[in-house]
Parts: structure tokens; C-alpha cells; sequence
């Protein structure tokens, strides 16, 4: 069976701030605010999953570096990525 393209209908409730951001967004674009909403959540979905490749690829290196000082800058950097500054 072959996979429907379909779009479906979501509501989404949004902060007034942020629905106005919105609204001038899709004003400048000229287009709606529901092809702004889903262009943002795409590429918010798209960072997420680049965002855990380099983790992964990252906790690789790590698993796989014999070199001391390389192994604690890439455990310095997991770091910052999983709790931050």
C-alpha cells in the first residue's frame, strides 16, 4: 500500500509574541502562516537529527582515539553538548 502524501491538520496553539513573528514571517514571504509553521518544524526536525549525528559521531571518535589529549577534548565536547556551556 502505497504511503498517502497527504497533508493532516494539526492545531497548535502559540504564545501571542510568537504568533505575531510568525505572522510577519508569512507576510514577508508572502505566503501562510501554516506553510511558515511547517517550514520551521521541518528544519527543526532536520537540526535535531544533524545535531545527534555529530553527537554520535563524536562519541565514535571518542570510543576509537588512542590519543590522550584528543580523547579529552572530544569528552569536553560531548559534554557541552549534553549539559550545555
Amino acid at each position: 500500500m502505497a504511503t498517502s502524501e497527504r497533508p493532516i491538520r494539526q492545531s497548535v496553539s502559540l504564545a501571542p509574541r510568537l504568533a505575531r513573528r510568525v505572522r510577519a514571517l508569512a507576510k514577508t514571504r508572502r505566503t501562510s502562516t501554516s506553510r511558515v509553521i511547517a517550514d520551521l518544524v521541518e528544519t527543526g526536525l532536520e537540526s535535531e537529527e544533524q545535531e545527534r549525528r555529530r553527537f554520535l559521531d563524536l562519541a565514535d571518535r571518542l570510543a576509537h582515539s588512542s590519543d590522550p589529549q584528543e580523547r579529552e577534548h572530544l569528552k569536553a565536547e560531548l559534554a557541552r553538548m549534553t549539559f550545555g556551556s
